[in-house]
């Protein structure tokens, strides 16, 4: 299959996606519970059956994983999708929602494409093509290559950190960076230097992992892999990583990177 015909597909899927959620987003909606505590509004479903019709008649022969409907389908590759990232923030009218969806190929992920319709940016990357943003809609006048930074000193790092107990483990050296909605995206585009994030799911952490790598940054989970489905772990700069990683104590995994999907099977196989 050829890359650029799946980045198109993502493309248009994603804004077709993401022009739905906007109609239920600016309507308004209210969110209920599921089982494990997390939120779920019915612009989520909606979203992700969408989703899932379009990528399921376009790539018949393709899996699917999603967070409201599970995974569909055996296939080497597989959909991955957040039909609306943020759901919190959707359901009080906050803007800061993102719709997700990456591409997995033979366990590793080969393209991401984020979009945050309320907020009228895009972000998306390629394996070993780059990270971008632009406007939303997409408009190649906008578009730029996203960068992490070059800090290499802990001292003068800003640091980003979701919830209060991961802190305890970092340098006391280096400073905080103002709680953000959207610390992923200050991440890419240099503004911050690391981002610690010890939760969460596949379809959350899928496509910023390569949008991160690809904007010249590393992502080490708290297994010492590279997998999104392991409860997260730790976004940086490439000069600050190896620093980081050591005092947080993160093991290293050294049989290189790992399929996030495929581990997810591995391990319902022994189940």
């Amino acid at each position: 299959m050829d890359g650029a015909d799946d980045l198109r597909l993502a493309f248009d899927t994603s804004d077709l996606a993401a022009e739905l959620a906007l109609g239920y987003f600016e309507a308004g909606v209210s969110a209920t519970l599921k089982d494990d505590g997390t939120p779920v509004t019915e612009a989520d479903r909606a979203v992700e059956r969408l989703f899932r019709e379009r990528l399921s008649a376009a790539r018949a022969e393709d899996a699917l994983l999603g967070e409201e409907f599970g995974r569909l389908g055996e296939s080497d590759r597989v959909w991955i999708i957040d039909p609306v990232d943020g759901t919190s923030f959707f359901s009080r009218r906050d803007p800061n929602w993102r719709v997700h969806i990456a591409l997995e190929v033979a366990g590793i992920t080969v393209l991401a494409v984020v979009t945050a319709p309320a907020l009228r940016r895009c972000w998306w990357a390629t394996r070993g093509g780059g990270a971008f943003e632009s406007s939303w809609p997409r408009d190649e006048k906008t578009t730029k290559r996203l960068e992490v930074s070059t800090t290499s000193v802990l001292a003068d790092a800003r640091l980003d950190v979701l919830h209060e107990t991961p802190k305890a483990r970092l340098p006391l050296s280096a400073a905080r960076a103002p709680a953000s909605p959207l610390p992923l995206v200050e991440l890419v585009r240099g503004e911050i230097d690391a981002f610690l994030v010890e939760r969460y799911h596949l379809w959350d952490h899928a496509p910023w992992i390569l949008l991160v790598e690809e904007a010249g940054g590393r992502f080490t989970d708290r297994t010492g892999g590279n997998s999104g489905d392991q409860g997260g772990g730790l976004y940086s700069n490439a000069n600050l990583h190896g620093q980081l990683l050591t005092a947080l104590q993160y093991p290293t995994y050294i049989d290189g990177p790992r399929s996030a999907v495929a581990m997810t099977e591995r391990r319902s196989d022994l189940a």
